[in-house]
């Protein structure tokens, strides 16, 4: 069974690995870092960011300080889609973003009953949805408690 995690990740629940969504690169062990398995590109913030003053004239230009900021770009080293991009201050590693419980999610799916991949309709193509939240309200059996505004609106 294969869950869409992000727009361009999803775990292998039988193989317990993280997988491109695009390509089906395998990135590593779904209970660790996928970031160890893609490219990193450690920018300049000033390539993306540039002064939007004169730096000649002028301290501050609007424009990140490459000594206190860099950013990291993650690529699929198969398909070069971009997964991610952090900021940092220079010499921190990249940041740990997602965590599962991978026997949790394996056994929600389970009593779910349905195709991740079809309930879980967000990621690469047009038919992308943003809000999930209503397909799993049914299904709410899980640790977290969460508070829901009453909306008159049904949503």
């Amino acid at each position: 069974m294969r869950v869409p995690m992000t727009e361009y990740l999803l775990i292998d629940l039988d193989t317990e690995r993280w997988i491109c969504r695009v390509c089906a690169h395998d990135f590593g062990d779904a209970r660790g870092n996928y970031k160890e398995g893609t490219l990193v590109y450690d920018r300049d913030p000033q390539e993306i960011h540039p002064p939007v003053i004169d730096p000649e004239k002028y301290e501050f230009t609007f424009s990140p300080d490459p000594t206190f900021c860099r950013i990291l770009e993650f690529y699929c080293p198969t398909c070069g889609t971009q997964i991610e991009a952090e900021y940092l201050p220079p010499g921190h590693p990249p940041t740990v973003d997602m965590l599962w419980d991978i026997d949790s999610l394996r056994e929600k799916w389970e009593a779910h009953g349905g195709n991740p991949e079809e309930v879980v309709n967000y990621g690469p193509g047009e038919n992308a949805e943003t809000d999930l939240s209503a397909r799993f309200d049914s299904v709410s059996a899980h640790s977290h408690s969460h508070s829901h505004a009453d909306n008159s609106e049904g949503h």
